[in-house]
């Protein structure tokens, strides 16, 4: 903030706006609280102190308090954005866009905020929305105004999930035109997985990442860019070398805990046992319309998703936070450091809500639905820890588990940096004993409902391509069709990191590529093997 707003702003509001600037988040945190205890009703303090929270992560507290600051001023501007990006964080794009739309009818020619629903629009799979609104605003806007590096990686991004690869490199080499050393952007051409960067883009990045002056977040994403710059020309020891930093580097960011998942995972098979569901049989809507697809990421369930939507009957969707949102709900936590009650909070809820929360998913998932086909998938990865739930408000779901040789989907995992989440791969350490709780955890729901799980190996996708997709239709309940053999042939928008693979033939030669990095992968290999 400017030294003037000293004088129009109580002293304590620019006090703490100060502390928020010098990066002092817990004693502008205390100094806004002291003061709102005495002037509840002062708006700009509510946004300050839910802009701290939305940098800790505290989403419930931040929304609490910019809606609290909302009703009491509806014209609250700054509010509103806050609370749009608050939303778009948490991914709850609809409810995002509400806000923007509302933003827009005040000012409809602000960048910033057609930008903001250009991005939501991708993040609810209204990808060809998007796409026809970040053109209209890269034709409307001059060049000095767009001369920002974020429009033109969100930009890029839609345009690869759309299968528009060679708009989408165009896109990313603008966003570092307008931002030099702008590491997301690197990263966005490195992930595109079949761009090879050249030369000089390869010594450009060297020369970035040892810039004093290089920022923690582009300096991660520049060494992720250079572990595939040097893998792409053989190089592995250099190659691997920049991963192990790039991990090092991300894992202070986004924390996980081994003992702490291991407990939830116990937890889990405590709680849902052959027992429970002869106690609570029937009890969720008879619906059949999700298929859900689990498993780890980079595990080929994109390719699962790719052919079943091929199918005349099947939508591919998104990963949907739904499962997870309801999760927590139960879980009663409105941060991390607050103890969980998922899943036993289930024990108090009336057996007729199951059913109203299987109904509620469904109608939850409406908005992201592209198509009138009767099903569609929910590729949410990590919903492997939440089938106890989806059987129990949903029975009739069809449920597919994606695996993949243990090395290489777990190295696949290591050397790939997501957009948000997936904490666990971020160290060989944590992915390994993370991959073996996931293994445990998917052998405890074979024991408690045998048959209900379909398992689909990639190797024998790979190798028996033709009698895999016949027995993964099968299960599903449907009649074979053409289009799931020439899966490659989908137009559909593929967010993940696969979306350029599963636009080709099925290949092998990602089987066993973990061995180019074997004598690297030590620890990733001996509790791998000790687990058996």
């Amino acid at each position: 903030m400017s030294p003037d707003l000293k004088k129009i702003i109580p002293e304590k509001l620019y006090e703490a706006s100060v502390l928020i600037a010098s990066n002092k988040q817990h004693k502008a945190e205390k100094l806004l609280r002291e003061y709102l205890f005495e002037n509840p009703l002062d708006v700009n303090a509510m946004k300050l102190l839910a802009d701290i929270g939305i940098r800790q992560r505290a989403y419930f507290d931040a929304g609490n308090l910019l809606t609290r600051a909302l009703d009491i001023e509806p014209e609250y501007d700054e509010a509103r954005l806050s609370y749009a990006n608050l939303l778009h964080a948490r991914q709850l794009p609809f409810e995002s866009l509400k806000q923007i739309e509302i933003l827009l009818e005040k000012n409809p020619k602000n960048i910033h905020y057609l930008n903001l629903k250009a991005v939501n629009l991708a993040q609810a799979n209204k990808h060809a929305e998007a796409l026809k609104l970040f053109r209209e605003i890269k034709k409307g806007f001059n060049s000095k105004i767009l001369n920002n590096g974020q429009f033109y990686l969100q930009f890029g991004h839609t345009l690869r999930a759309n299968g528009d690869v060679k708009e989408a490199i165009e896109a990313y080499l603008e966003a570092i035109k307008c931002k030099e050393g702008y590491g997301e952007a690197y990263w966005g051409l490195a992930n595109l997985k079949t761009y090879k960067f050249s030369q000089t883009d390869f010594e450009r990045i060297k020369r970035l990442l040892n810039d004093k002056n290089c920022k923690r977040h582009d300096y991660f994403h520049l060494l992720f860019s250079l572990g595939k710059a040097e893998e792409d020309r053989g190089n592995f020891k250099n190659s691997i070398a920049a991963y192990m930093k790039g991990n090092q580097v991300k894992s202070k960011e986004v924390l996980w805990n081994v003992d702490e998942f291991a407990h939830e995972c116990k937890k889990i098979k405590s709680f849902f046992t052959r027992e429970f569901f002869e106690k609570f049989k029937n009890v969720g809507s008879d619906l059949s319309d999700p298929i859900f697809v689990v498993g780890l990421p980079r595990s080929g369930s994109t390719l699962i998703e790719q052919i079943l939507s091929s199918h005349s009957l099947i939508e591919g969707t998104t990963e949907h936070q739904n499962i997870i949102a309801l999760s927590r709900k139960i879980s009663k936590k409105r941060k991390s450091s607050d103890k969980s009650h998922y899943p036993s909070g289930i024990l108090n809820i009336k057996k007729d809500e199951f059913k109203k929360m299987g109904q509620a998913y469904i109608n939850n998932t409406l908005d992201q639905r592209n198509t009138s086909k009767p099903y569609f998938i929910d590729k949410m990865p990590n919903n492997f820890f939440h089938i106890g739930l989806i059987h129990l408000i949903l029975p009739n779901a069809k449920i597919i588990d994606a695996r993949r040789n243990p090395m290489d989907c777990c190295f696949s995992n290591y050397k790939q940096l997501f957009g948000s989440g997936q904490g666990f791969t971020y160290s060989l350490n944590r992915i390994a004993n993370y991959y073996i709780e996931y293994i445990e955890l998917m052998n405890h729901w074979d024991k408690v409902f045998p048959g209900k799980v379909h398992r689909v190996i990639y190797e024998d996708m790979v190798k028996d391509t033709e009698n895999e997709i016949e027995k993964l239709i099968k299960f599903c309940g449907f009649e074979i069709e053409d289009g799931c053999f020439e899966f490659y042939k989908n137009k559909r928008a593929v967010r993940t990191p696969s979306s350029e693979q599963v636009r080709q033939p099925i290949y092998s030669k990602g089987i066993g590529y973990w061995k180019n990095f074997e004598e690297w992968l030590t620890p990733l290999k001996e509790i791998l093997e000790k687990y058996g």
